[in-house]
């Protein structure tokens, strides 16, 4: 892997079970802006079962960011929405799960980074042991981790109904708030692509 850049950005979780502190995102994977709806996401939400609606509710925020997926990636989102129907959630809590996972890691199950770590943060969601979100091994299990994080959005009052970025935002406590919306678009993309799979 090249040698990751890392922005210290803080963030703290505000409800009472986390308490947690998340960082910001890293910069070893390129970005692309994008603008409207992406082919795939046209082609996915046509298919059997899934209803366009669910998944973004409220249409995208803002100019919309995309990046190219490893394997390992797709593997963390299926993660994600394998944790959010075990907590008996819908499609729309796996898109807010994804599209803070991509913010705040890429979708990438990171382990403690050395230098480049801000403070403690860990895992998909970079969450701190030191603030209550779990143990290093708690953190970096995509389950737990996401289970973790969705407990958090289930205590917010009218999640379902909020703008993603809202909704993340709640959560995470994020210094950058506005920074979850660029990514509602690649997150509903794999929703519809791997919820029913």
């Amino acid at each position: 892997m090249n040698t990751m850049l890392r922005k210290s950005v803080l963030s703290i979780a505000g409800l009472a079970f986390a308490g947690g502190l998340a960082a910001g995102p890293l910069n070893h994977h390129e970005a692309t802006p994008t603008t409207g709806l992406h082919e795939a996401a046209v082609v996915q939400a046509d298919k059997p079962g899934v209803d366009k609606a669910k998944l973004i509710p409220h249409g995208v925020q803002g100019t919309q960011s995309k990046i190219d997926l490893n394997d390992e990636q797709v593997g963390n989102a299926k993660a994600i929405i394998a944790a959010t129907k075990k907590a008996g959630l819908p499609e729309r809590a796996a898109v807010i799960s994804i599209a803070t996972s991509l913010q705040e890691s890429k979708l990438e199950n990171l382990g403690h980074l050395g230098d480049a770590n801000d403070h403690d943060s860990l895992g998909l969601f970079q969450q701190r042991p030191s603030s209550g979100w779990g143990t290093p091994e708690q953190i970096t299990n995509p389950e737990y981790s996401t289970l973790a994080f969705e407990k958090g959005l289930k205590q917010v009052d009218g999640w379902q109904d909020m703008p993603l970025t809202q909704a993340a935002q709640t959560v995470q406590v994020s210094a950058y708030p506005d920074a979850y919306a660029q990514w509602e678009q690649q997150a509903a993309d794999l929703v519809a692509q791997h919820w029913n799979n």
